[in-house]
């Protein structure tokens, strides 16, 4: 319940992006998210744990289920939403949901609530991990499959960006972790600090961008509305989904609590990151983050109460 002040900052920064959109024009916003976005990736890389890492590798059935869950069934989750959507692929609020269920996994908040909840911490961290960088060639692959005939949408020059701005920065902190790792864990939430100031400048230049084009006045409280919809009915089907495999697998509840926290998951900092990589100053940029503000919210006040739930029934269950 920490992460509720940058829920608020966010918000903020969208008010002060409706009441303020100048900002792109007396600020050199796109350099300072360009080296921010290069910054993250290489903390990223040094903050890695190779020896926590390892302690998860083997729990493959965990494994299955929340990349299968995280890089296929939301995907087909969302696509199974055309319907609701006149204007199919070309409807900017769907292509706003689909883009959301493309992301990878979030690492911090995972971790956090699986540890909360008294979970398989280190098949949380592996997963995590791993959804981290399965998710920078999955979700420009699945957009460019979808969305490729119809959008702005260059495979191959999304992927040089990536390259640069985030495998690059991420093979570099991998490379000088064994110098550095040590020191970018001990200062994790400090580090933490500075991602969160990077996605709030992302937010508001990209929402400045929308405001000033008039985006959002062509979307009514009916489109609003579908949308804050679909992200719920997304997050809940793939929570109790990932409950109902677990169960039909057998696996114990420190394994299911991890499937269901780490499926459930969709990446601020990748949606943030991925949003101007592969889009760019485009209009549609802050549509586009809505849905994955939403859903970061909503997931860490859920996750929240059905971790603390959790954690008192292993209390209960210990005491007896």
């Amino acid at each position: 319940m920490k992460l509720n002040g940058f829920i608020v900052s966010l918000f903020g920064v969208i008010l002060l992006a409706y009441l303020f959109p100048q900002g792109n024009d007396l600020l050199p916003l796109k350099t300072i998210t360009d080296i921010g976005i290069g910054f993250i990736f290489f903390f990223y890389g040094l903050k890695l744990a190779p020896k926590e890492i390892k302690q998860g590798l083997l729990n493959y059935k965990v494994h299955i289920i929340v990349q299968l869950t995280t890089f296929v069934v939301f995907p087909l989750l969302a696509l199974s939403y055309l319907p609701f959507f006149e204007e199919g692929t070309d409807s900017e609020l769907w292509t706003a949901i689909f883009f959301l269920a493309t992301l990878p996994s979030t690492v911090s908040s995972s971790i956090v609530m699986v540890a909360l909840a008294k979970g398989n911490l280190p098949t949380a961290i592996f997963n995590a991990s791993l959804s981290g960088l399965i998710g920078i060639f999955a979700t420009p692959i699945w957009l460019s499959f979808i969305l490729g005939k119809n959008a702005d949408f260059q495979f191959i020059d999304v992927l040089i960006k990536l390259g640069w701005q985030i495998m690059l920065p991420l093979i570099l902190g991998l490379v000088l972790q064994q110098y550095f790792g040590n020191w970018a864990r001990k200062y994790s939430k400090q580090l933490g600090l500075f991602d969160k100031a990077i996605i709030l400048v992302i937010v508001y230049s990209s929402f400045s961008h929308s405001f000033t084009s008039n985006l959002f006045s062509s979307i009514d409280a009916g489109g609003f509305a579908k949308l804050i919809l679909g992200v719920l009915v997304l997050f809940f089907v793939v929570y109790y989904g990932t409950a109902l495999v677990s169960k039909l697998l057998n696996l114990p509840t420190e394994d299911k609590i991890t499937a269901q926290f780490c499926g459930t998951k969709k990446s601020l900092v990748h949606g943030s990151v991925m949003v101007k990589v592969i889009f760019g100053n485009a209009a549609n940029t802050g549509l586009l983050l809505l849905p994955i503000m939403l859903f970061h919210s909503s997931q860490l006040v859920i996750i929240a109460y059905f971790a603390e739930k959790y954690r008192k029934r292993n209390l209960d269950t210990a005491e007896v």
